[in-house]
């Protein structure tokens, strides 16, 4: 069997790990200049590989159809990535959170250990080459039309398999071309936005006076005003920037709130409101009573001066003025009415969010090809015979962790199975 797999991120080689351990001649086709650009970038340049929970604990941090996700995930597993890499030289290590990273910390390492199985197996590999159609007779896939290194040729296949990504990180490669000829030739492709993405807020002057700022073992809680509805809530680390927010707890709370009833609308009208408990550890009568215990030991300072062990240092003046106490008033003379405020604001820091950055800057991409027409057990198209989607493209995605690179490991090589 002739296999033809468009895109060469993580997807398109493990499908072509799995067609070439098929005995398939199989081709990968990259437009871009090398394989994995995506992947370099992941993890901050370190590659979170996958993650260390039990494989059938996964679909819980899939927000995007993970159910869809089941059988691919038992055909290759996260303990199979892990020893693919060992098998060809390169050990992993568990972090915080069940995140695998290589011991290198640098994902050109993962790369390199990826295609050197695709290239143990004749695996052959074209980069420069953007596959511009799908050759369909009959209703089936029999190849595609590429463009390599400006020439226009024509491959034929037995089988096809699109691996070609989202649209965040334009500069990889994931450009939307993969969806646009699903959609050409039938397919249901689902609005894609930014599932794990930073978020805008009204406050503009708050985040830009705390831009740079990082939060540890916060806990953060999403709600819809409107409807006075926890819509999430998460503990960890977050960030402030010039814009909003950002950090692990943030983007993945993006991915929840991407897909709540009109967002947009909701957005637009102020009505998403960001709390975040600065001391999660400390209940409401614990905090005062540290609160009183602080003011004890400043009690002849002003209060601009007294937070320094309470807040960080570029916390104080934007709680001082959230709270409406006078900077300048002595400890002593704060009133308990007013400490109390000072513990509501510490536990309850607002903001509102206004949007969500661009999906060009999203760590992946809600929407795509959808699911119903795809057969979860083979990754092939139920409208097109011998096409198959593995990946981003499909209408697939998770929280942060290692997750979203564990569908694409698991949804390639099912897609590379022999099945056609």
């Amino acid at each position: 069997m002739k296999v033809v797999i468009v895109g060469g991120g993580a997807a398109g080689m493990l499908a072509g790990i799995a067609s070439g351990k098929a005995g398939n001649e199989t081709i990968v086709l990259e437009k871009m200049n090398s394989v994995g650009k995506k992947i370099r970038i992941t993890g901050k340049g370190r590659c979170n590989v996958t993650n260390a929970i039990d494989i059938e604990e996964f679909i819980k941090n899939i927000p995007g159809n993970g159910r869809f996700l089941f059988s691919a995930f038992q055909n290759f597993t996260n303990q199979d990535i892990i020893n693919l890499l060992k098998e060809e030289g390169l050990e992993t290590k568990v972090e915080r959170g069940n995140r695998v990273f290589p011991v290198t910390d640098n994902a050109q390492s993962v790369i390199d250990a990826i295609y050197s199985r695709l290239k143990k197996l004749g695996v052959k590999v074209i980069t420069n080459a953007k596959v511009t159609d799908i050759e369909i007779e009959e209703n089936r896939a029999c190849g595609v039309k590429v463009n390599i290194n400006g020439k226009e040729e024509r491959i034929k296949a037995d089988k096809v398999v699109f691996a070609t990504g989202g649209v965040s990180y334009p500069l990889t490669g994931s450009t939307g071309d993969g969806q646009n000829l699903a959609k050409k030739y039938g397919h249901t492709v689902n609005e894609m936005k930014p599932a794990l993405v930073p978020m805008e807020c009204y406050e503009k002057e708050i985040c830009k006076a705390l831009q740079g700022l990082s939060l540890r073992n916060v806990e953060i809680t999403l709600k819809d005003i409107e409807k006075n509805k926890k819509i999430y809530e998460d503990f960890g680390e977050m960030l402030f920037t010039h814009f909003g927010v950002t950090g692990p707890i943030i983007i993945s709370s993006s991915s929840h709130l991407v897909r709540y009833r009109n967002i947009e609308e909701l957005l637009k009208n102020k009505k998403i409101e960001l709390s975040i408990d600065l001391k999660p550890a400390l209940d409401t009568e614990k905090l005062d009573l540290r609160i009183r215990r602080d003011f004890e030991e400043s009690i002849n300072k002003s209060f601009k001066n007294s937070l320094d062990k309470l807040l960080p240092q570029k916390m104080i003046d934007v709680v001082i003025e959230k709270s409406g106490i006078n900077p300048d008033k002595k400890v002593h003379e704060i009133t308990k009415e007013e400490r109390h405020a000072l513990g509501d604001i510490i536990k309850n820091f607002k903001l509102t969010i206004s949007k969500f950055r661009p999906v060009e800057e999203a760590i992946v991409t809600a929407g795509g090809v959808s699911v119903k027409e795809i057969n979860p057990k083979t990754m092939e198209s139920k409208l097109i015979q011998g096409l198959y989607f593995a990946g981003e493209i499909i209408d697939v995605d998770a929280y942060t962790g290692g997750f979203n690179l564990q569908i694409a490991w698991s949804t390639g090589y099912t897609a590379g199975m022999v099945s056609t």
